[in-house]
């Protein structure tokens, strides 16, 4: 390969790294062409990338792209996602129903370094969608209760309401009477 063509993917991969979130070097060794080309369709369909490249040149677009990279050895491939967990997620169930390959060897997440012990951590979290829908609902309860507290307040104020008008009919009825 020209040096010129090298350096033209390391400028596309220094791209393609500002646009991501989170980086997971994986090993993928041990996968044959079908599997590969599952684990693409599914990182593609949640908009993630994933790059087989040169660790050198994996290397030098993580460097220039302002994050610290770490030294690769062996076949790398490459997750860049905009969503951490969810990319996480497809790796580590990809991997549990292959054989755990690929392995994920570790990455960067926000320019913090990451092992693979916390790549899979961030795959058991709960999606974002799921955490608001649990924030909302947290939120909602004491609402909630606060609503049913002061129409209760409401419902006693007009029931007293009533009985006060009863009583004052009563007592103009027998004062007429």
């Amino acid at each position: 390969m020209k040096r010129t063509d090298k350096e033209q993917l390391v400028t596309e991969l220094t791209e393609k790294i500002h646009g991501a979130k989170a980086l997971y070097y994986t090993d993928f060794t041990g996968l044959n062409v079908k599997s590969m080309t599952e684990l693409r369709r599914r990182l593609r369909k949640a908009n993630v990338q994933y790059v087989v490249i040169k660790n050198t040149l994996a290397l030098r677009a993580v460097n220039e792209s302002g994050l610290v990279g770490e030294r690769l050895k062996g076949p790398t491939g490459i997750v860049m996602a905009k969503d951490p967990v969810e990319a996480a997620k497809i790796l580590t169930e990809f991997a549990k129903a292959n054989e755990q390959r690929p392995t994920v060897k570790g990455g960067l997440l926000d320019g913090a370094s990451l092992s693979a012990d916390q790549v899979k951590r961030l795959a058991a979290m709960p999606s974002r969608e799921q955490m608001l829908s649990e924030l909302g609902a947290g939120l909602q309860a004491p609402l909630g209760a606060m609503l049913g507290a002061l129409n209760g307040l409401l419902m006693m104020f007009a029931g007293a309401l009533d009985a006060l008008k009863t009583q004052r009919e009563a007592n103009n009825s027998q004062a007429s009477a």
